[in-house]
């Protein structure tokens, strides 16, 4: 059997990745779940009942301005004496919309879906990507490896190939799963209108763009526990990421006043990565003042160009710096 498929089979084998992939389809599943019992499919009678709610609304603010007037000639002081300002709303001032219960919007509500099935994927990946390589050292399993397989930069970078190749298969397995679930809720529980060939392009695009993520999480914790020959490694990079250099970081960055700070927070990055932009805005700059606009916020426009060139080069010195140190350090 090659290295290849002994490092597949291996990681499709261990309890520790059949348990979070367990988790993370359990976690979809709810989230899935959840939006088909919030949303419902607008029809002539879901409009009837709203139109009919709205006018009990209508009925009940007439009653209420009535008791208004009432009170108010009585004592005038609480209402600042003007009686005649009790004026009760108009009916098309309550519009019966707002008594429906949201209907899912394929086209416009599955964009933020496909981000939430990347971001928790990603997650996942960067986990196991950790644990595949890590627990091999933290156990001396990777030294027993390359004595029998004494080409260390091979082995290693069979592992992540191992590993990238099984994160692809989950994530278009995952991915069509995703996207015919919800096809199914919007049917059943919403719309469908309006899938043109161009917004099925734009969805696949953001799919990709999902897809990419996954893989590159992967390749940074499988990177970052080799670098530090442990699953602990690269979970303690993560929170100290998270905490130190998020949280700690944009209220440090917030407090000096320091323009666009979001630009230095990663889900900035990852938002622009997966909506193709992301507006960062100013609100500590004075405006730019514009004579059709008024006084604007400045603001700065990040791209999914510049996050994938982050992730990019970001994933390219995490994984380099993990084949050095292999090829340099000892491996007792």
């Amino acid at each position: 059997m090659s290295l290849f498929r002994a490092e597949t089979r291996r990681l499709s084998k261990r309890r520790f990745t059949k348990f979070f992939v367990l988790m993370a389809l359990l976690v979809l599943g709810l989230v899935a779940g959840g939006t088909a019992y919030t949303h419902e499919k607008t029809t002539a009678t879901t409009r009837a009942a709203a139109e009919a709610a709205a006018d009990r609304e209508y009925q009940d603010q007439l009653r209420y301005a009535d008791q208004a007037k009432q009170d108010c000639a009585k004592n005038p002081a609480p209402y600042g004496g003007n009686c005649d300002g009790l004026v009760p709303p108009t009916r098309d001032q309550i519009p019966s919309d707002q008594f429906l219960t949201p209907q899912f919007n394929f086209r416009e509500d599955f964009s933020v879906m496909v981000t939430v099935w990347a971001a928790l994927l990603a997650l996942v990946a960067f986990v196991i990507g950790a644990s595949f390589v890590g627990a091999e050292w933290n156990s001396g399993g990777m030294m027993n490896l390359l004595l029998w397989r004494p080409q260390r930069l091979r082995v290693l970078s069979t592992k992540l190939s191992a590993l990238l190749t099984w994160l692809f298969g989950l994530s278009v397995v995952t991915g069509a799963a995703w996207t015919g679930l919800f096809w199914l809720i919007a049917t059943l529980r919403g719309t469908t209108e309006k899938m043109t060939p161009g917004a099925w392009q734009s969805l696949g695009l953001t799919g990709l763009r999902g897809l990419g993520l996954v893989l590159v999480a992967g390749a940074i914790g499988f990177g970052v526990a080799s670098i530090g020959r442990h699953t602990a490694a690269a979970l303690g990079a993560a929170i100290g990421v998270i905490v130190i250099f998020q949280f700690g970081l944009a209220i440090v960055l917030s407090l000096a006043r320091v323009r666009f700070y979001e630009i230095y927070l990663l889900p900035a990055w990852i938002g622009a990565w997966m909506a193709k932009s992301y507006e960062v805005v100013d609100y500590n700059a004075p405006c730019d003042y514009s004579a059709v606009n008024g006084c604007e916020a400045p603001t700065f426009t990040v791209t999914w160009e510049m996050a994938g060139t982050l992730f990019a080069a970001v994933s390219i010195i995490i994984v380099g710096a993990a084949m050095w140190t292999i090829r340099r350090r000892d491996i007792t």
